[in-house]
């Protein structure tokens, strides 16, 4: 039987390829014929198929390898994506048998749908950050907030109220980052077509941003579909879904297992800040000293790039309590039984990969959505805490140590321990069969394969 053919394309980083890999492959465990269209100038890709989700990669220059201003280099990648699009659904068509029916595109990269239309197909807008960031931007693009900011705090319905301190980088920053106007016009033209396309996903269930999903959805339907975990972590539907597949980075498992494994339950710090944040000196100095302040058996996770700005001498000094490493399997190393603590910058990945596994968190964002995400891991999901910034806007080392100290061992820490194994449970019902994200999974699948069957026959 002929099979409706989709293709999946993510905005090339590794926070977007990671939860559109893994839609990826709950569409083809539906009986969809998927195919992920990966840019990168990385040879990251031995593989072509990822379980029973083929893989494209085709050669794109990152930003930093185009040495040229942002404008320009998202200029030149539409152009690229423009171009290859075309070529590789006609290539698709030969090669599998099963002509192109869909497009699911990463909300980046909003003029996808213009070659859609084009090529008489239908598609799919994917935003992978959380819905409350989805609304401000929406706000913005809608002339219903204005930069600069003139009024807060903003809400979109009821609490939580929104501070300038909550607001993604883009927007509060603007003034003091000139490349910040470029990547928020980029994060605003998400909207730009945003009632044109046929269907709308963002990463997030419905109980997550209750408030957030339905003001949105007020707008237009929209399909909350995540959080887009590794199966294994969630609801084990999908057979051997252990990890996202595809990475950026080379993760340093050389002794990560053995060491967690020797650390009694919940008595370790995991801290980690993605791939991109490059914090200063001054602070990485002050986050080492808070760690070793606090007592606590700790993991951190410190690019190559940024081991250089670690103290002196500061690893081995501390190697009794704390392993420092190159990079980690994320997942793995939150779901480990001796974690007992998250700190990070609060990317919503990793803090749905934290929500998922029900790992406490001591939040500390570096920019983009990661305030916004930090407010509600404080204020409204009650999992964590955040942290407080001097008016140097560095974390102080006797700030890390109090934050620590109250995820890990307050009588705060009871709360946030029962509030984190609440929303792992909400986690695995959103996605487990018949869960909120599952049916609207279900829906969509259902609603592609009707829409071609004039294609297909």
């Amino acid at each position: 039987m002929s099979k409706s053919h989709v293709l999946v394309i993510p905005y090339p980083a590794q926070g977007h390829i990671n939860p559109m890999i893994q839609f990826s492959k709950r569409l083809a465990s539906k009986g969809l014929q998927v195919t992920a269209v990966i840019f990168s100038s990385q040879a990251l890709l031995e593989h072509t198929q990822l379980g029973s989700v083929g893989v494209v990669t085709i050669d794109c220059q990152s930003h930093e390898e185009a040495k040229i201003s942002i404008d320009d280099y998202l200029k030149q990648f539409q152009a690229t994506v423009t171009l290859k699009l075309r070529e590789l659904v006609a290539e698709l068509k030969n090669s599998s048998g099963y002509p192109i029916c869909c497009l699911v595109y990463d909300s980046l990269m909003p003029w996808v749908l213009e070659t859609a239309r084009q090529l008489g197909l239908s598609a799919a807008s994917f935003f992978t950050q959380s819905c409350a960031v989805d609304t401000v931007y929406y706000h913005i693009h809608e002339g219903q907030l204005k930069i600069p900011l003139e009024k807060l705090p903003l809400t979109f319905s009821r609490p939580p109220a929104l501070e300038i301190t909550d607001l993604p980088s883009f927007v509060q920053g603007l003034e003091s980052k000139s490349e910040y106007s470029s990547l928020l016009n980029l994060v605003v033209s998400q909207f730009s077509n945003f009632r044109e396309a046929d269907w709308i996903f963002v990463n997030t269930f419905n109980t997550l941003e209750e408030e957030a999903v339905n003001w949105l959805a007020s707008q237009r339907s929209i399909k909350p579909i995540g959080p887009t975990i590794p199966s294994v972590y969630l609801d084990r539907q999908l057979e051997d879904d252990r990890e996202y597949g595809l990475s950026l980075f080379k993760p340093n498992l050389y002794g990560c297992k053995e060491w967690l494994d020797s650390k009694e339950t919940g008595s370790v710090v995991y801290v980690s800040y993605g791939s991109m944040a490059a914090l200063g000196e001054e602070q990485m100095a002050e986050i080492a000293w808070g760690l070793k302040r606090s007592g606590c058996y700790f993991l951190w996770v410190v690019r190559e790039s940024e081991k250089k700005k670690l103290p002196s001498n500061f690893a081995e000094e501390s190697s009794e309590k704390g392993l420092i490493v190159t990079w980690s399997q994320q997942l793995e190393v939150l779901a480990h039984k001796s974690v007992g603590c998250f700190m990070t910058h609060c990317g919503w990945n990793s803090t749905l990969e934290a929500l998922s596994l029900g790992v406490p968190m001591v939040a500390m964002p570096q920019w983009t959505d990661q305030p916004t995400n930090a407010k509600y891991i404080a204020d409204v999901w009650h999992v964590g805490v955040r942290v407080e910034v001097n008016q140097k806007r560095i974390v102080t080392k006797e700030e890390v140590e109090r934050c620590i100290r109250e995820v890990m061992e307050s009588e705060r820490s009871n709360v946030i321990r029962k509030n984190s194994d609440k929303w792992k449970k909400l986690v695995k019902m959103a996605v487990d069969e018949g869960g909120s994200s599952d049916k609207n999974i279900e829906e969509f699948v259902t609603e592609v394969v009707c829409k071609s069957k004039g294609i297909i026959e």
